[in-house]
């Protein structure tokens, strides 16, 4: 039997793409632990896996909401991480601003308290988000073989990659690391400083087909998505065949929960389809709902509904670009219309999907009625879209599952 340490950011979301793999873990017999900051425990235990609340937890989202700009400067943006995209001052400067404003808020208030517990409990394995930094100190502390598990492209581990060439040709004055300094300076109390290896893990679980993907830093594990959306019920109306082409809108949980509201308009959006034939569902938080007015007469709104029962009836699904609703709609494939900010990998996995067929990228500023309409009006009538959603639906499910993925972390261990 193997310990694994599962460690996240305290988003719903990251904790959602983390439960398969775990529950695969402990249906194979294996002790499993997932850590992250106390606001993070009742997801956690609600996905039936056991909490380990360490630090205090962070502000970051209160700065989200008074800065909601800040989705779309450039330093938000980790899409452009190769070279012809990108120069030195501008990552200097993403970096410059990520570290101290959201790696080490995410991460600094976790380090000394989650190392405690990775010392005490001793972990084989330790699987992290990409971002929680703070696990890497705890499998360094433990001697635990180190695995990241992503919720996007391996836009950071590109970026490190082209950081590092730019770098090594800068002026010794202009030479600074901020990600790997502050990464020792948190490493040092406990006897070590900060590799690449801390940066990346010893292997990647990535849950995007290749054909969607950046290589990643570290050796690949590739993995199944299988969805989970939290608590899921499949509601009377799901059971029964839609009589049009029926149209999702889910502008997902984190504009409104942690930004203080969306970046596009859902009342807009049925004002664009409300003259078509098509059935249009806007699956919505209870304060995305409050803001409605009067419907179209060819939606309705709806609360408490997982995507995954959803999405299998629907045509064509308009979403915000989070990577639970992409890659949920990938694993059912439906042509997906995303309307969303620079933030992470957003722009480069909407990029993608346009490359493939499959559907659309709209930066927010550009969304208007016509092209949601147009859109709309392609997915749900013409074969293309929907040919090319099935065949990354079957590149997706042609992935290993989260079961083969438990063997490659029981060899990852015995060899660590």
């Amino acid at each position: 039997m193997m310990r694994v340490l599962f460690v996240t950011l305290s988003e719903k979301s990251h904790i959602y793409l983390m439960a398969p793999l775990a529950w695969a873990l402990t249906a194979a017999g294996h002790d499993v632990r997932v850590a992250s900051q106390p606001m993070a425990t009742d997801t956690v235990t609600r996905a039936g896996l056991t909490a380990v609340p360490v630090g205090s937890d962070h502000g970051i989202h209160h700065d989200m909401a008074a800065y909601r700009d800040s989705q779309d400067y450039r330093t938000a943006n980790w899409s452009r991480c190769e070279r012809p995209e990108v120069d030195w001052a501008e990552l200097k400067e993403r970096y410059a601003l990520s570290v101290p404003y959201a790696f080490a808020v995410y991460n600094d208030s976790m380090i000394d308290d989650l190392a405690a517990f990775a010392q005490g409990w001793r972990p084989d394995v330790v699987v992290r988000d990409p971002l929680a930094y703070a696990g890497a100190v705890a499998a360094r502390v433990a001697g635990a073989a180190h695995v990241r598990l992503m919720w996007c492209a391996d836009v950071w581990g590109r970026t490190r990659q082209t950081y590092l060439e730019l770098l090594a040709e800068q002026p010794e004055p202009e030479r600074t690391d901020p990600l790997a300094e502050w990464l020792a300076a948190r490493s040092e109390p406990f006897g070590f400083s900060c590799d690449e290896e801390m940066l990346h893990g010893q292997a990647t679980v990535s849950t995007l087909p290749a054909s969607l993907a950046l290589p990643t830093a570290s050796p690949e594990l590739p993995m199944r998505h299988i969805p989970y959306n939290g608590r899921a019920v499949v509601w009377d109306w799901l059971r029964e065949a839609p009589k049009r082409p029926r149209v999702c809108v889910s502008l997902g949980a984190s504009n409104t929960e942690d930004y203080g509201g969306d970046y596009v308009s859902v009342p807009q959006i049925l004002d664009a389809l409300a003259d078509d034939d098509v059935e249009v569902v806007a699956a919505l938080l209870p304060a995305q709902r409050e803001a409605l007015g009067t419907l179209p007469g060819n939606a309705r709104a709806v609360e408490s509904v997982a995507l995954h029962t959803l999405l299998p009836t629907c045509s064509a699904v308009i979403h915000h670009g989070g990577y639970g609703s992409f890659a949920t709609a990938m694993a059912h494939g439906v042509p997906q219309l995303v309307l969303s900010t620079l933030v992470s990998d957003h722009e480069l996995r909407g990029r993608a999907l346009e490359r493939q067929g499959a559907g659309a990228y709209l930066h927010h500023r550009d969304v208007t009625a016509d092209k949601v309409r147009d859109h709309v009006r392609r997915f749900t009538s013409e074969p293309g879209p929907a040919a090319a959603a099935r065949r990354l639906r079957a590149e997706a499910e042609a992935m290993p599952s989260p079961r083969e993925v438990v063997t490659s972390l029981e060899r990852l261990a015995e060899v660590s």
